[in-house]
């Protein structure tokens, strides 16, 4: 007797939801296992007790899944725990390969068992790249890393230090003297300078243009690349940048580069520092981009370009609702 594990969360506790979660929980389950839903003898569900509309498995007859036997529990409340949560195990005669489904947030219990797939986001500065990594992390439920805020630590260890930019072997000796980790604390990224949280001193325009010189030596770059590789190569990931695809994740299963007119990016960021408080001018923010676009697609270590197999989204023209529903399907479709 095989018996496979699978866990999904459903977004409210509504009927249709429920029914819709559970039955592709299933319908998964089998596409995974080789089987049809007559090879399954018995399934036990329990569910969390934020579930009360409808009995999981009331919704799997619905689904279609009517000539096997259930049995059902109801999970204790214990604080801390996942939250609109259904689990089965399905028991069954056949023989195969055994693979657990976990699905939605409940991927979080088993990251070792869920599906790894990472998605790669590379443009130039203000595309609006960054702000889709985040929204994909949070739609897909995997984690968001965030590659520039790495080369911004290095960035600001350098202001810091007053170690001028320019200078690459100055730059790589005072980066083989401090420590700059990440972690994660509540599903956000914390970088840190020798344990020091610097996430609101690493978004400033002179460590903006510092990141853009510091990123461009092997010595920095190495560093970076390899803790980034370490991370995206245990857990599913999405990361942003301007090499992911080329050099960080060559192999990412997604790949997109995420463009915008320097204008309209310019007009972007100027609306950002004004959302912060800050008194920026338009036509030097500008200049910036362009300066920046070109350090970033002439340096000679990995500078920016398109993967041959990325997806181009041109975002001048789009919302971002707009690009994250188009990035989205994408995914979806191939997932």
């Amino acid at each position: 007797m095989r018996a496979i594990r699978g866990a999904t969360t459903i977004s409210r506790d509504d009927p249709d939801v429920i029914r819709r979660e559970v039955g592709n929980l299933l319908d998964v389950i089998c596409e995974k296992n080789g089987l049809d839903a007559d090879d399954i003898q018995v399934i036990v569900f329990s569910q969390t007790k934020d579930i009360r509309s409808m009995y999981p498995a009331k919704a799997a007859r619905e689904a279609g899944y009517t000539k096997c036997t259930f049995f059902s529990a109801q999970e204790p409340d214990v604080e801390g725990s996942m939250k609109l949560c259904v689990r089965a195990m399905v028991l069954t005669d056949t023989f195969g390969e055994t693979r657990h489904v976990y699905l939605n947030d409940a991927r979080l219990l088993r990251l070792d068992l869920a599906e790894k797939f990472n998605i790669a986001l590379d443009g130039p500065a203000g595309s609006g790249k960054s702000t889709l990594a985040k929204r994909l992390a949070r739609e897909f439920d995997i984690l968001y890393l965030d590659t520039g805020a790495m080369y911004r630590a290095a960035a600001l260890a350098c202001v810091r230090a007053s170690v001028p930019d320019w200078d690459e072997k100055a730059v790589c000796e005072l980066l083989e003297k401090v420590k700059i980790t990440v972690k994660y604390k509540g599903g956000a990224q914390i970088t840190m300078i020798d344990g020091e949280d610097v996430g609101s001193d690493i978004r400033t325009a002179e460590v903006s243009m510092a990141a853009s010189a510091v990123s461009r030596y092997a010595g920095v770059r190495r560093k970076m690349v390899a803790l980034q590789r370490e991370i995206a190569g245990g857990m599913s990931c999405v990361l942003d940048g301007r090499d992911i695809g080329t050099n960080v994740l060559p192999d990412a299963k997604f790949k997109f580069y995420i463009d915008a007119s320097p204008e309209v990016r310019a007009e972007r960021r100027l609306r950002d520092y004004e959302i912060q408080g800050l008194n920026e001018n338009y036509d030097d923010i500008l200049r910036d981009i362009k300066r920046r676009d070109r350090q970033d697609s002439t340096r000679e270590i990995d500078p920016l370009r398109k993967a041959d197999d990325a997806v181009v989204v041109d975002t001048s023209a789009m919302s971002e609702d707009d690009v994250l529903e188009y990035v989205k399907k994408i995914i979806e479709e191939n997932v």
